[in-house]
């Protein structure tokens, strides 16, 4: 409201300002009453020196004025009278001969035309000055505010949220700019929720890909127990029902085998699909007993024969439990496969210099195995996502085991490495709190 009041005002002071000019230009100069006294004293004078025998030319050059003689052009004295000259008669001996014609007033009127030119000048410049501070007044406190307003919005229908839109005190439009820019902002917030919550469904899906998969091996190996047993089972047994009944069995342990291999791919693709659209992975380390990583080993099944050579030193740790039972199931279930022998986990306790060049105190875990370990050349790149080595051909699996395992202990404040040893071996660091 305050500004349409300035904006009316300043148009009131310069409508005002406009009349004030008209006025006086239409004012023009004040003109003084002829002497007519004057004038008859001349005209006696004009009329004796005429009659003295002066020339008319010096006459008029003597008296500043203008003889026509009758019979002379008429065309004179109707100038005279145009341009309100005074315009008497001549009459030196008391009959009418001509006419004295004064152009007392031309002078001023090319004066005055002089003064009403340059006046009008002047109105018009300061008319049009005012006018262009009018004009921009109007864009300043009225257009720029939309111009800003219409450049916001094409900038978040490009999705560029990270744009404010300025708040200016003195702004007509400045609930509607605030309004405006809340509405950026609560954008901009609300798309953040939504990938934050679009990267923790996907998280979730990689999770359960992940973890779906120790179940199903765990399904597949009982399945192939059974169908050891069943094949035994059929070579011994010589009756026609016992064998029917013995061969359904294997057929159905066949089909479970075959639909857990079905299984494991599918979620294989699951899980490499999601971790190829996510940007981290989220880790949440809280302080948790070290004694339940030794657990984890102590559950562990179908891969083959793991020893503990030692207890877990008791004490705190930096650790995410769900984070690091993928690890472990990882780092087993890779020498498991890939070596297929005994498995050796030892604990230490043991003093490292962290990478801000402090000492902290670290578990050690060493997980060993007696398989023939993995070419030297291909050690640097076994942590790098999909990658997989000479070793993986004819197997299954995508490439991300070693990669997750680094990742994980790295985001919990430890550490990984990868080394042969007369086998692989993989060293766990958990940073003691």
């Amino acid at each position: 409201m305050k500004y349409r009041n300035g904006i009316a005002i300043l148009y009131i002071l310069i409508m005002l300002g406009a009349l004030a000019g008209l006025w006086f230009v239409s004012g023009g100069k004040t003109s003084t009453k002829r002497d007519m006294v004057h004038y008859n004293d001349e005209i006696y004078r004009i009329g004796e020196a005429y009659l003295a025998g002066e020339s008319k030319e010096r006459i008029e050059g003597k008296f500043g004025c203008k003889i026509v003689l009758d019979g002379e052009s008429a065309a004179e004295i109707l100038r005279g009278y145009s341009e309100y000259a005074l315009v008497m008669d001549f009459a030196p001996e008391g009959t009418v001969i001509g006419k004295v014609i004064w152009d007392d007033v031309s002078g001023d009127f090319r004066e005055s035309r002089k003064v009403y030119r340059r006046t009008f000048l002047i109105f018009w410049a300061a008319v049009f000055v005012a006018g262009l501070l009018f004009l921009g007044a109007v864009d300043w406190f009225l257009l720029r505010p939309t111009r800003e307003m219409r450049g916001l919005a094409g900038e978040i229908a490009k999705g560029n949220l990270d744009v404010p839109l300025p708040i200016r005190k003195h702004n007509p439009f400045g609930n509607l700019v605030e309004g405006f820019d809340l509405m950026r902002e609560e954008l901009k917030a609300s798309r953040s929720r939504e990938a934050e919550a679009e990267k923790a469904k996907k998280e979730l899906v990689a999770e359960l890909a992940h973890d779906i998969k120790t179940p199903v091996a765990t399904i597949r190996a009982t399945c192939e127990v059974m169908e050891l047993r069943q094949q035994r089972r059929i070579a011994r047994l010589t009756g026609e029902e016992e064998l029917a009944d013995a061969r359904d069995v294997l057929e159905k342990a066949q089909s479970i085998s075959h639909k857990t291999d079905t299984i494991r791919q599918l979620m294989e693709n699951v899980f490499q699909t999601t971790l190829e659209e996510l940007d981290r992975i989220e880790v949440n380390s809280t302080e948790e007993s070290a004694e339940a990583v030794e657990e984890y080993f102590r559950n562990l099944r179908n891969y083959g024969n793991i020893i503990l050579q030692n207890r877990i030193p008791p004490c705190l740790v930096y650790m995410d439990r769900l984070r690091m039972e993928q690890v472990i199931d990882n780092v087993v279930g890779n020498s498991h496969k890939y070596a297929g022998t005994d498995i050796q986990v030892r604990f230490d306790e043991l003093s490292m210099m962290t990478a801000d060049r402090s000492d902290a105190r670290f578990i050690r875990v060493r997980v060993h195995d007696d398989g023939p370990g993995i070419p030297e050349e291909e050690l640097p790149l076994v942590t790098q996502k999909y990658f997989r080595g000479s070793a993986a051909r004819g197997k299954s699996g995508v490439g991300l085991g070693m990669y997750l395992v680094k990742t994980y202990m790295e985001k919990q404040g430890g550490g990984a490495e990868i080394f042969n040893d007369n086998g692989l071996t993989v060293d766990l660091y958990l940073r003691i709190v």
